[in-house]
């Protein structure tokens, strides 16, 4: 081994790529925001939201839109070569923000009006479930930020790199 060389174990991986990172990061937020609502409804002996006469759409509607948010919003964070942590928390509150937005303009138009979507929203905001999805979307979003930063790779010994 030539003790003058720089880097004795060659050049730097390139890390993951956005879009591996962004794939891990999805379902990241969606396993966490899923089973964080369940523990939350376990835990508080409620559903998420109640509101009679509401039914399931609204829950599914706003679900679906957070996700595509995140993916949206992480993927174009994603695509810088060294992307910023702090991104993550704009991520997280533009997620949270437009699941409480696509949870009232579903609710308004299922249930009875505004009433039902604004104690719906009320519901999720007083509860916890907006809390969580936030936090989901931050823990998501710093996670697939890291994979994208990280210059980790497998490791090797000395005698199996092949070009030297």
């Amino acid at each position: 081994m030539n003790a003058s060389s720089p880097n004795p174990r060659g050049p730097g991986s390139a890390g993951v790529s956005a879009v591996l990172a962004l794939v891990l990061a999805i379902i990241s937020f969606f396993a966490l925001t899923i089973g964080g609502l369940g523990f939350l409804s376990l835990l508080t002996e409620t559903d998420i939201i109640s509101v009679p006469g509401l039914g399931q759409l609204p829950g599914v509607i706003g679900m679906v839109s957070a996700v595509a948010v995140f993916a949206l919003l992480l993927g174009v964070v994603l695509r810088a070569a060294h992307p910023s942590y702090f991104a993550s928390i704009g991520v997280a509150l533009a997620t949270a923000l437009v699941h409480l937005g696509a949870v009232w303009i579903t609710a308004s138009g299922t249930g009875d009006g505004p009433v039902s979507a604004g104690t719906a929203v009320g519901q999720l905001v007083l509860g916890g479930a907006s809390a969580l999805i936030a936090a989901s979307a931050l823990i998501a979003a710093w996670g697939g930020i890291a994979l994208r930063r990280t210059r980790a790779q497998h490791p090797q010994w000395p005698w199996e790199k092949r070009g030297e």
